[in-house]
């Protein structure tokens, strides 16, 4: 069977026309998709049963057993955890809220480790930022700061920028400037019009001496800012002055680099100096398919977009505080849900070490890093495979995921509305 109009549930661009064909529960082919959308559609290295560990080994169980063992885990821990969230849809995110607040628990998503700086910024001085489908059809003007589009999202240039044809913009490759800002040369720098190459933790000089020529004020600019010189700061910002319209998108190289969040807010400010002359926007390169859903259903249910403590039995946030990261290297939590992510890949050693130490379950289809720090594994269906879910695009646009075929395999909203029903009926 040959299905179109497929959403690609991998990184925050949510590509929406790839054709995929499938043989009974088995994906054949994929056709528009990245090397990633490929790997993830055809990809079969799937857990095919819960698992938990006995010792120094792992045997297998049953669905039941698992749901309820993960339920007593979380209703005996007196600071539970509850992390990740980002790469499942948004009615079992909705569940995840209302399963901290039952618990008393901590929840935090991967924007801790990721864009949480960028939401920190947008707290303090807003966001000028637009669909993907406007910058396509009106930016004349790319803006890539800190991000490498080509590795990380491979079609982000195709459908939306540089190669992207749009209704104002009829000739993108010829009409289209792209200005790539990194500490070093990248695939996407190499087809830039003008490569911008800064000291690593320079990128709040470079924007500031930006915002100082746009303000009139480029004669206070020295010779040099953190690598860059003075003629090609000038040069960078008379491309962003004459474009009629504008897109800065930045990713993980300004949002964990020395500055964090304050590198955002000057990135977010310089596009509003850029404002009072020409039409410009900003947005960031989020990365996990649906991070940007958990920010939103976070938002919806609690007031704060991630790190939201329910222990004070309101909902708080103060991230360095409640944020996972910070809990697990001050080791307060004495056990871990995690679903949908993989912090053992990815946290740092100390929290990774103390996860291992407690009873930490993950839901999650495949093995992965965190497999080895936990204590249950349950396997679930994949969201835009086997199981169907609504998901937020990098610019806050929802799309509803499709399912393909069906499995075995529960979605993660029955198994998260089971651990839901065995804590409810426990709390009285």
């Amino acid at each position: 069977m040959r299905i179109e109009d497929v959403v690609c549930p991998f990184c925050g661009c949510l590509c929406d026309d790839l054709v995929v064909s499938v043989e009974g529960t088995k994906v054949l082919s994929v056709e528009n998709g990245c090397t990633l959308a490929t790997e993830k559609f055809t990809g079969d290295h799937r857990l095919a049963h819960p698992i938990r560990r006995t010792g120094g080994s792992w045997e297998k169980t049953t669905y039941d057993v698992a749901i309820r063992e993960t339920a007593e885990i979380l209703l005996d821990a007196e600071r539970p955890l509850l992390y990740g969230w980002s790469g499942t849809f948004v009615e079992a995110q909705t569940i995840g809220v209302h399963l901290a607040e039952l618990l008393g628990a901590v929840i935090d998503n991967t924007s801790t480790v990721c864009h949480g700086p960028s939401i920190m910024a947008i707290q303090e001085v807003g966001h000028p930022g637009c669909t993907l489908g406007q910058v396509k059809n009106r930016a004349d003007v790319i803006v890539y700061w800190g991000a490498n589009p080509i590795e990380a999202h491979p079609r982000h240039m195709s459908r939306y920028t540089t190669f992207a044809d749009g209704f104002f913009v009829k000739s993108a490759f010829r009409d289209r400037k792209v200005i790539v800002v990194d500490i070093r040369e990248t695939d996407s720098s190499e087809i830039a019009d003008e490569f911008v190459k800064v000291t690593p933790g320079g990128d709040y000089a470079v924007l500031s001496a930006l915002r100082m020529i746009v303000r009139g004020k480029g004669e206070l600019v020295p010779e040099k800012v953190s690598g860059v010189t003075r003629e090609q700061l000038f040069r960078v910002a008379n491309i962003c002055l004459s474009a009629r319209f504008g897109a800065i998108f930045f990713g993980l190289g300004l949002t964990m680099s020395r500055g964090k969040y304050k590198n955002i807010r000057n990135a977010i400010e310089l596009t509003e100096e850029l404002n009072r002359h020409t039409k410009f926007t900003i947005s960031p390169m989020r990365g996990h398919w649906n991070v940007y859903g958990s920010n939103e259903v976070f938002t919806w249910i609690t007031g704060y977009p991630y790190a939201v403590d329910f222990s004070r039995g309101i909902a708080f946030y103060n991230p360095g505080e409640t944020t996972s990261v910070d809990i697990l290297r001050r080791k307060e939590c004495d056990a871990c849900l995690v679903v949908a992510s993989d912090p053992g890949a990815h946290f740092p050693r100390a929290c990774a070490g103390h996860l291992a130490s407690i009873p930490t379950v993950q839901i999650d289809p495949h093995v992965n890093a965190t497999t080895h720090l936990s204590r249950i594994q349950i396997p679930v269906a994949v969201t835009g495979i086997d199981a169907e879910g609504t998901a937020y695009r990098m610019d806050g646009v929802p799309i509803r995921t499709r399912q393909l075929f069906s499995t075995d395999y529960p979605d993660d909203v029955a198994v998260l509305g089971r651990i839901y029903s065995l804590v409810k009926e426990a709390k009285g």
